[in-house]
């Protein structure tokens, strides 16, 4: 039997299951997972891929590395939807409000307009992501922000 102590705390729980549901990304970069919890339970989840319908980087190729792009800018040059807006596009709204998202990346700018507009209150993040005025946003915006740190 396992020892009661064991057990994950919250963030490490929800953050588990944001690096499995990154496996499910087609980005050749960068296998990113979100998560969307409301008073512990999951609203919303999404990963990094191209929009529905439409051929994926890992069966066409990745454009900003044939444009050699450097990860972080030039977010337009992208056909892939980031994590974080597509569990914001596929979640309730009025669950929204005042939730925690939860994300193996530091949401960039775009992802950051979003987050805030949602009423999301929380982001736990891991330190990944060129892109700083995301976090800086958020930080205007009121929202804690939490850099998860695996133990």
């Amino acid at each position: 039997m396992k020892p009661k102590n064991s057990r994950p705390e919250w963030d490490e729980y929800w953050m588990g299951v944001v690096e499995a549901i990154s496996k499910r990304s087609t980005c050749l970069r960068h296998n990113i997972g979100a998560a969307v919890v409301n008073d512990k339970t999951i609203v919303s989840t999404g990963f990094n891929g191209a929009s529905r319908g439409l051929p994926h980087c890992s069966e066409i190729g990745c454009l900003r590395d044939k444009l050699k792009i450097p990860s972080g800018t030039r977010h337009e040059i992208c056909r892939g939807v980031h994590a974080e807006q597509n569990a914001i596009i596929r979640g309730d709204p009025l669950r929204m409000v005042g939730a925690t998202m939860y994300v193996n990346a530091k949401p960039c700018t775009i992802c950051a307009k979003m987050i805030i507009n949602s009423g999301i209150k929380r982001v736990v993040y891991i330190v990944y992501y060129p892109d700083n005025e995301g976090i800086e946003l958020l930080k205007q915006a009121k929202i804690e922000t939490k850099i998860f740190e695996k133990k």
